[in-house]
Parts: C-alpha cells; sequence; structure tokens
C-alpha cells in the first residue's frame, strides 16, 4: 500500500482556542483551513516519477488531474503538471490516485499580471510550477474527495449548516474524515454548537456513547451534546453509564457530568458536587468536576446559581492538590467576598507549596485592586519579604488582561 508520501511543512494551530467548544479535545487546522490556504486541490493520478540520484532538484513526479476540488485557473480535469521530487510507486507501472494540496507559483515576470488578471486572461498564462506540499493516498472507496468538496461547497455557508454536516461525518469509518469533522467541533464556538446541539438525534449520540469502539476522545463531546437534546430517559441513561465502574470516561467525565447535568440539573449538580468534595477521588475525576463547574460558569449560569458553583470551588481550594486552580478560578470569577476564606490557606502546611502561593499571591493582589483591605495587607507583607517575586506577578497579571487597542478618531 502506498504511504502517504507528501507531509505538511507546517501545522497552524488557532490562536483563539479559548474561544473553542467546550469538552472538545480535537482542536487545530481542519481541511477546511487548508481548503483556505491552498491555491488548488486536486485528485490526481501519479503517471511517471522520475528520481536524479545526483541532484534531488532535478528529480519529477508527473500526475494528471482526476477531479478538481478547488480549482485553479491554470489547470482542470484531464490536465497534467509536474512535481519537482520524487514520489515513489509500490511497484512498477502502478498509478496510484493521490489527494494533492498545492501552491501554485508564478514566474517573477507574471506576478504583477497575476495580481490583476481575470481568470480568463490569466488562463492563458502557463508560465507556472505547482508545488504539491501536501498528499493523502485516496482509495477506491475513499469518502474524502467529497467530504472535502462538500466542505468547499459549504464555505460560505453559516455555522449551523456547516456543523450539522460535521455532525453526520462524526462516526464515518473513515478517520481521516471523522477526525476532521471532530476538529470542526473542537473549533467551533459554544455559541454557534447550542443551537444546533438542540435539535440533534439524541437516541444517535447515546448509541455512540454506548459503543465500546467509540473513541474516549469523543465522550466529553457525545454526552455536551446529548445534555441540549435529550429527554428523561437519556438523562437516566447516562446517570448510569457514569456510575458504572467499567466504564472509564477519564477522557469526556467532564462532557458527561455537562451533558447530564443539563438534562437533570438537580441530580447532576448534585453528582458534580459530590464528586469535587469528595478527597479520596483521584485528581483526574475532581478535575473533571472542576472543569464542569467552568463550563456552566462561563455558558450556562442560567443552569446553575452562582453561589452554588463557587461552593464547589471552595471545597476544592480547600485540597491540596488541586488548590491553585481553583483559587485561580475564584480569581477570574471576581469573588472578592471570598478574600478571607481563601487568604485563610496562607501558611498551612497543606497549602504551602510554591505554586499555591503564587496563586494566593494573584488573588490577593487582585482582591486588594478591588478595595480588599485585608488582601493589601497580605500583599504589602509579601512585597516585604519577597518584592521581585510580587513585582514579577503584578506583571503577568497585567499581560493577562487584554489590552484595549484606541484608534485615532476621524477628522470631521
Amino acid at each position: 500500500m502506498l504511504v502517504r508520501c507528501l507531509t505538511v511543512a507546517a501545522v497552524l494551530l488557532s490562536a483563539s482556542l479559548a474561544a473553542a467548544c467546550p469538552f472538545c479535545s480535537t482542536q487545530g487546522q481542519t481541511l477546511a483551513g487548508e481548503l483556505a490556504s491552498a491555491d488548488m486541490i486536486v485528485v490526481a493520478t501519479l503517471k511517471s516519477s522520475e528520481q536524479d540520484a545526483n541532484d534531488f532538484t532535478k528529480s519529477k513526479s508527473v500526475f494528471k488531474i482526476d477531479q478538481a476540488i478547488k480549482p485553479h485557473p491554470v489547470y482542470k480535469a484531464g490536465d497534467t503538471f509536474t512535481v519537482a521530487r520524487y514520489i515513489q510507486q509500490v511497484k512498477k507501472g502502478e498509478e496510484p490516485k493521490l489527494l494533492l494540496f498545492c501552491y501554485v507559483n508564478h514566474d517573477p515576470a507574471d506576478a504583477q499580471l497575476a495580481a490583476v488578471a481575470s481568470a480568463a486572461v490569466f488562463a492563458g498564462y502557463r508560465n507556472v510550477s505547482v508545488d504539491a506540499y501536501r498528499g493523502d493516498e485516496v482509495k477506491a472507496d475513499s469518502q474524502l474527495p467529497k467530504y472535502l468538496a462538500d466542505t468547499f461547497a459549504l464555505k460560505d455557508k453559516d455555522a449551523a449548516t456547516r456543523l450539522k454536516f460535521y455532525f453526520d461525518h462524526l462516526e464515518v469509518p473513515e478517520l481521516f474524515v471523522s477526525t476532521d469533522a471532530l476538529m470542526e467541533f473542537g473549533n467551533a464556538d459554544y455559541k454557534d454548537v447550542r443551537p444546533v446541539a438542540e435539535k440533534l438525534p439524541a437516541d444517535t449520540l447515546l448509541k455512540w456513547i454506548k459503543d465500546p469502539n467509540t473513541a474516549p476522545s469523543r465522550f466529553g463531546l457525545y454526552g455536551m451534546l446529548l445534555g441540549h437534546c435529550g429527554k428523561a430517559e437519556h438523562a437516566a441513561a447516562v446517570r448510569k453509564l457514569i456510575d458504572d465502574p467499567d466504564n472509564a470516561y477519564s477522557l469526556g467525565l467532564d462532557g458527561m457530568l455537562a451533558g447530564y447535568t443539563l438534562l437533570d440539573p438537580k441530580g447532576g449538580w448534585e453528582l458534580i458536587s459530590g464528586i469535587a468534595g469528595d478527597r479520596k477521588r483521584d485528581f483526574s475525576t475532581r478535575y473533571a468536576a472542576l472543569r464542569t463547574v467552568r463550563f456552566f460558569h462561563e455558558y450556562r449560569p442560567d443552569v446553575i446559581k452562582p453561589e452554588q458553583m463557587v461552593g464547589v470551588m471552595k471545597a476544592l481550594a480547600a485540597q491540596d492538590d488541586i488548590a491553585d486552580i481553583a483559587i485561580d478560578d475564584l480569581r477570574k470569577w471576581k469573588t472578592w467576598d471570598e478574600t478571607g476564606f481563601v487568604l485563610g490557606f496562607a501558611g498551612q502546611e497543606s497549602h504551602n507549596t510554591l505554586i499555591t502561593k503564587r496563586a494566593l499571591l494573584r488573588f490577593a493582589i487582585q482582591a486588594g485592586e478591588a478595595g480588599k483591605a485585608d488582601a493589601t495587607a497580605f500583599v504589602d507583607k509579601a512585597r516585604a519579604d519577597n518584592p521581585d517575586r510580587v513585582k514579577e506577578t503584578e506583571e503577568l497579571l497585567r499581560d493577562e488582561t487584554p489590552k484595549t487597542v484606541t484608534t485615532p478618531a476621524a477628522k470631521k
């Protein structure tokens, strides 16, 4: 079998993952993103390849275009083009098909024309070279070319239309396709996911969650989605799955908890609170509960009361191995009324680690700025003991705050 012969030169990660869909563990550059950056994407047959052992720049491979998924004015289906590299064939005479992502480079003499010419004019200039920077084998039964062509057709559609399309591909057998669909959900904003999730088939999602062949990395997303479209019977089924000791949702427990709580707020919150407050639970399980609380605080404060969420974070702040994370969340939530409680951990042996002391200092600095006198006194003492650490922490907090960019007022 022909292995992937061309690789991506660099993987471009999203610059704003903070806005990504919660409980989606897979994020990054999707095929839709590559559609935007490539000049041409084609399914092409490798017709011949030559290798120059003495000068690799003289090696070449010739392709014939079978399907133009993202066409280019210079090339159409049936055309051939040459890539300046050797693509090895399994055995002589084979003509494998590849999905090629290409840059089309123009000679300097044509550059100015290419910038202004219409497609009709530009098509007459073939003084170009093709750099296929990525290639994936296309088997006879592959869904990838159609999936990519449909993705290209949807590029200008609204988020709901695109996410519904990706949902329909989350569990297709071809891993390359299903993983890309999962990444599309991972990169999506919750505000776009929620209205789509409310109309999804709940029975299908529950079936996927119960399927032993479902990848653990998907449980969080599927559980969260089910929470938006399920009914009472789905809530009972999800709770049974969470409670079953034979099931391991370590990679998606947070989403499962969120989905269950959306379906049964009272039962779900009791479960989250119980997990968070049980020091005998392992760290990953309690951290899943913390992440679920974050979800409700950031996205769904209509489901759980603020004082309930603060109460769970306080329970986690009292636990030495997760205290720094919980204290930081209390700081970000600006719970300055809890200043006495939080700073009460200072000096306790259980909270005497450097990472927790830094979290306490960050909380105290911002609580002091909000007018809490006991926090100001805490910072003053810390500054006297270690001024450099306080200065460094203050600078880090300033960097954490998004800067407001102002533009000059337009002249009248």
